[in-house]
């Protein structure tokens, strides 16, 4: 026999091997044994329930117990309850001779609360209360329900909606196709990413918003596909966390450029044929600067 054991860290009960491997008592007894030290104080353990709670018949379940009461593992009580009823109150020893039992005490009765007398003049009787001769008594207005002394229940905090998918602003059937291909063809780079019709339909929008902000299908392919955890339960689910979550913002706009005027024609020069670019045909800029030198020296010379 091999045992493969796994260390317990809840709902578990400690059992002896004085028990368990016990050599004068019968399977019956050893397992009713266990089955009584795992439940809590004051469960039933009647022999019409262990009955109908277990395949074993009355009369197979009735000898267990004799069996613990003579090797001290239980011990039965017979006791008179405050109505009149007769119970069995049983005792379990887990460890037989180690210590003294604990049974567990009996509730007290709850004392019947007592009519109050109140005194006064000219009044009529209080229904359930004590008339005493000689002692007038007064109504007494009910009281009102008393207050629940539990604590109020803890709020639930509701889980905040998962945030939608991203979704183009314009749509544009050859970039939903390219969407689409990006998100059947993930299973060629790792097989757990194997996404239904249905789920590529409902992530396809969401990868058309990427490729709408300008960015590479390439790009969106690396980032869905990086660092995947181990294991995947839902790809669908994961994908659609990428693409929510990991979404880059647009590029901003780009700068408008100031309109420039249309530049000027060419035109030939009068005196020199150079060509140079101006509104009217006349002379260039040479040409212009040394006809003004001239008429200068000629005004100086005529003073």
């Amino acid at each position: 026999m091999i045992h493969v054991n796994t260390r317990h860290t809840n709902r578990y009960t400690v059992v002896g091997n004085h028990l368990a491997q016990h050599r004068e008592m019968s399977l019956v007894a050893i397992g009713l044994a266990v089955h009584i030290q795992s439940l809590p104080a004051g469960a039933k353990i009647g022999i019409k329930f262990l009955a109908d709670r277990f395949p074993e018949s009355e009369t197979r379940i009735a000898a267990a117990p004799r069996e613990l009461e003579s090797h001290g593992y239980l011990a039965r009580t017979r006791e008179r309850t405050t109505g009149g009823r007769v119970v069995t109150r049983t005792v379990s020893y887990n460890q037989p001779g180690a210590g003294t039992a604990r049974p567990v005490p009996k509730p007290e009765p709850r004392a019947e609360r007592q009519p109050q007398l109140i005194r006064g003049a000219g009044a009529a009787v209080v229904p359930g209360a004590v008339v005493v001769p000689g002692i007038p008594l007064v109504p007494v207005a009910p009281r009102g329900p008393v207050a629940s002394a539990q604590a109020p229940a803890p709020e639930r905090r509701t889980a905040s909606p998962a945030p939608p998918l991203p979704a183009p602003q314009t749509h544009d059937l050859a970039r939903h196709r390219s969407a689409v291909d990006l998100l059947a063809g993930l299973r060629a780079h790792d097989p757990r990413l194997l996404l239904s019709e249905y789920d590529i339909r409902r992530l396809a929008p969401g990868v058309a918003g990427w490729l709408e902000r300008g960015i590479d299908p390439e790009a969106v392919r690396r980032t869905l596909i990086a660092d995947l955890p181990e294991p995947i339960r839902s790809p669908a689910s994961l994908l659609g966390h990428r693409l929510t979550r990991l979404l880059p913002p647009p590029l901003p706009a780009a700068p408008v450029r100031e309109a420039m005027g249309r530049p000027h024609p060419f035109q030939e020069c009068g005196r020199c044929e150079r060509v140079f670019r101006g509104p009217e045909p006349g002379h260039c800029r040479d040409c212009r600067e040394s006809g003004e030198s001239s008429s200068t020296e000629h005004l100086e010379c005529s003073a």
